[in-house]
């Protein structure tokens, strides 16, 4: 190989590996935003925080900072301070929709429970028409009225005037249903309906007697 032809090979290798190189450096300045581009971003990501009234408390002094030294010429030392304080604005932005999330679910949850009792108390009956084959237990068992047979005695209560013997009803007869019922009151009740002991059919029962006096 001539000494001509050697020189010719080195000058493309040189120019290639300068070719790459610089095509190397080009891509990765790019990718770099400027301190200026930099500012700018923190500036808006911090606007987005104040509107969602959730502002850093030092994130508007990065940014000024920053500008200072953008002005002083520290292109490096403006682009690092810029970077934080976006990142700051950023984090803001996300623990402010967060918390709004949360409230949103929170507020839903409470309209969900309330919905759900409005219609639990708007399923109840305040009265009910006895029908052959009803008695006081197999009433109180019945979802509308208190979902719970042991109750019974709340609507014997109520109905004292109308019921002589807790045992003995009539169709056609229309009892009131007590919705308001204290707990202590619920709980004599189903005291009550668990003690009574013995009874019979046309009797007034002494137990039934002692819980109307209560």
């Amino acid at each position: 190989m001539t000494m001509r032809t050697t020189a010719r090979l080195l000058s493309v290798a040189l120019l290639s590996l300068g070719l790459i190189t610089g095509c190397a450096s080009t891509e990765e300045a790019a990718d770099t935003p400027s301190a200026a581009q930099a500012i700018s971003d923190a500036k808006a990501a911090n606007a987005e925080a104040k509107a969602l009234n959730n502002e850093w408390r030092d994130t508007g002094k990065l940014i000024e900072d920053a500008e200072k030294k953008l002005a002083d010429g520290d292109e490096a030392g403006a682009l690092a301070l810029a970077n934080e304080a976006k990142a700051q604005a950023e984090n803001a932005i996300a623990q402010a929709n967060l918390e709004n999330q949360k409230f949103l679910n929170s507020t839903a949850n409470e309209a969900a429970s309330a919905s759900s009792s409005s219609r639990g108390a708007a399923g109840r009956v305040s009265s009910y028409s006895v029908v052959r084959g009803d008695n006081l237990w197999s009433i109180s068992g019945k979802d509308e009225v208190y979902a719970d047979p042991y109750q019974w005695p709340l609507i014997y209560k109520t109905n004292r005037d109308k019921i002589k013997d807790a045992d003995l009803i009539y169709p056609g007869q229309v009892l009131d249903v007590d919705q308001n019922a204290s707990a202590s009151e619920i709980d004599a009740a189903v005291n009550h309906a668990k003690t009574r002991g013995a009874w019979s059919l046309g009797d007034t029962e002494q137990s039934d007697r002692d819980y109307l006096a209560k």
